[in-house]
């Protein structure tokens, strides 16, 4: 950000944008589309490979597997720099004709390569494993496992060829059409709370301490989603039936198994995690119970579940956010901090609201050879600053990974969040340890453990939505607008109980999320590497810095073994029935310290 910045532009981040270029200058290219031709090039080369992939001894494999992996990142670069672009502004048209032509020509390339993975599947337990012994093969061999595990779900050639072709006129489609539906969507609140603003902004007055204002904002967020409300319902239907026609055609048991399987967890471990949780849901009704009476009201009502406990409600800058996070990983690791100020100082963050920007967070590895980005709609609450450590803890997990290379930087979603929930409570304990007031120490123990609710029980309540939205479907047929709506609130007044009222309005808020639309089955993991990141920073707490150097190679070792294997590097054990409980037991440790902390600023 420039020194020069005003108040405003610090306040909304609008100086914060990343530069992209670097995805084309870096790989020296001017344009996508000339990235993409040079993929082409290594794809004609490939297919001579055609038939022989099953047979190929282990050096023939390690050359193969180069070559795809020189291919994966020329488009990686391609895709991420239309997309990217594309999320910065999802109503300019150009901008998506370009992102879908490059998606057009990736899935091509990919369909005339589709060979490799299934000969490679088809070949014999013994020749895999005579082949994948070779050290030369490190560089792949974790991927070239799994796909294997993907054997009994594969289709025919021709099969898969067809729905490659197919795909962007399918799912992928729909998403877009849902990506592009919701940036639109603009809320019209009050002038004293500015008037017309995008979703994210209105969604992010539900944190004002003011009960006026978060009623109003909820109001308004109600009417401004019922416009589109059976566009999205059909978009949603219609993706329920395609994915149910897909796990039929693959064989696969229910509508999460897939998502499993990329997770690398069993159906069995899963249900594990959920029913542990679901078991636990006494934990948010106790908290909300509470927060009801330091607020002063008999009952919460569903859009006062985010209100700020806080005594006034703070607003905070770019550059007094950033130095908080910088200060948060330096406490921890002076060499993540070091990665944390170049996301910060070198364009690799785009922070403002805009018009038509996609709305939410992320972070997106991009490709090895190149740095991750990370998009925000910074609004200037303490809420973004917790964001903006959670997403630099993506950031850094990515960066560290590259050195595993394309096929292995990458986490399954299982671990995908350890880092990032990791940084966010770095951040949040660090600021602990600078309060003196009880009334703030309340106010920052009180967030910490929404953070954990709204990470895990919100987030097995949205997964226990979806199980029930792609079980009817299945079932019974397409969902009116009213019964996604019931579903949605018998989901989320399993978790509340009695402690919140979840209201008429309330019942269309399912329609703005985009996991369930464009990652079905993703919510979970959220839960899962909360529960994670928080058994693996009280291992920190007792071990202290010693345990710094552990961490740094989970990270560094991105996606190259599996969750067990990679989590053991830091003395976390998987396997262990009890390890979701011993996680949810810290989460209840946060609830008698909001209590305690609650009972000493006077709240109660």
């Amino acid at each position: 950000m420039s020194s020069t910045a005003t108040p405003d532009s610090d306040l909304t981040a609008s100086d914060v944008a990343w530069e992209l270029d670097t995805l084309l200058t870096g790989a020296d290219a001017s344009t996508p589309v000339a990235l993409v031709d040079r993929a082409e090039a290594i794809a004609t080369e490939l297919q001579s490979y055609e038939g022989r992939v099953a047979a190929l001894d282990s050096g023939e494999l390690a050359t193969l597997m180069h070559r795809l992996e020189e291919l994966s990142e020329l488009l990686s670069r391609a895709g991420h720099y239309t997309s990217l672009k594309f999320s910065e502004n999802t109503a300019d048209p150009s901008i998506a004709a370009e992102m879908q032509q490059i998606n057009e020509r990736s899935t091509a390339i990919s369909t005339r390569l589709i060979f490799i993975d299934l000969e490679w599947a088809d070949t014999t337990d013994e020749h895999a494993a005579t082949v994948l012994a070779d050290p030369a093969l490190d560089f792949c061999r974790h991927h070239l496992e799994n796909l294997r595990k993907y054997r009994p779900h594969q289709l025919s050639h021709p099969q898969e060829t067809v729905l490659s072709e197919t795909s962007l006129t399918g799912a992928s489609a729909w998403v877009r059409l849902f990506e592009e539906h919701t940036s639109a969507i603009e809320v019209d609140l009050p002038e004293n709370l500015g008037g017309r603003v995008s979703l994210m902004s209105a969604l992010a007055h539900l944190h004002a301490p003011d009960t006026e204002i978060r009623a109003s904002a909820a109001s308004a967020v109600t009417t401004a989603l019922e416009p589109g409300l059976r566009t999205r319902a059909y978009i949603y239907n219609t993706l329920l039936l395609d994915k149910s026609i897909d796990d039929r055609l693959r064989h696969y048991p229910t509508w999460i198994t897939s998502r499993n399987m990329a997770n690398e967890a069993s159906d069995e471990s899963v249900q594990a995690l959920i029913d542990a949780v679901v078991a636990r849901y006494d934990i948010p009704q106790r908290w909300y119970s509470l927060k009801a009476k330091v607020l002063g009201v008999d009952t919460l009502h569903d859009y006062d579940r985010m209100a700020s406990v806080a005594a006034s409600d703070t607003t905070i800058g770019w550059a007094e956010g950033t130095s908080i996070v910088r200060d948060a990983y330096a406490s921890f690791s002076p060499e993540l901090a070091s990665i944390v100020g170049r996301f910060i100082d070198e364009n690799w963050i785009d922070a403002p609201v805009r018009p038509g920007k996609r709305g939410g967070a992320f972070c997106a590895y991009a490709t090895p050879s190149h740095h991750p980005y990370v998009l925000l709609n910074w609004t200037s609450t303490t809420r973004d600053v917790a964001t903006l450590a959670h997403e630099l803890g993506h950031g850094v997990h990515g960066y560290l990974a590259r050195e595993q290379g394309i096929f292995h930087q990458s986490t399954p979603l299982t671990l995908a969040e350890t880092a990032s929930v990791f940084g966010e409570t770095v951040t949040n304990n660090r600021l602990l340890s600078m309060l003196d007031d009880p009334g703030e120490r309340f106010a920052l123990l009180a967030a910490t453990l929404e953070d954990s609710i709204a990470t895990v029980f919100r987030q097995v309540a949205m997964n226990r939505f979806e199980h029930a939205c792609h079980t009817e479907r299945r079932e019974v047929g397409e969902l009116s607008v009213d019964r996604f709506g019931e579903l949605w609130a018998e989901s989320q007044t399993a978790m509340l109980g009695d402690a919140v009222e979840v209201t008429e309005g309330y019942r269309t808020w399912w329609s703005y999320i985009p996991h369930f639309i464009a990652t079905p089955g993703y919510v979970y993991a959220y839960a899962y590497g909360q529960l994670l990141a928080l058994s693996v920073y009280a291992r920190y707490q007792a071990e202290g810095d010693e345990f710094v150097p552990a961490y740094l190679d989970m990270l560094r070792a991105g996606g190259s073994m599996s969750p067990e294997a990679l989590t053991s590097i830091v003395g976390c054990d998987l396997t262990n029935p009890g390890f979701w409980s011993a996680g949810l037991d810290i989460v209840e440790a946060q609830l008698t310290a909001a209590t305690e902390a609650a009972h000493a600023a006077g709240r109660l």
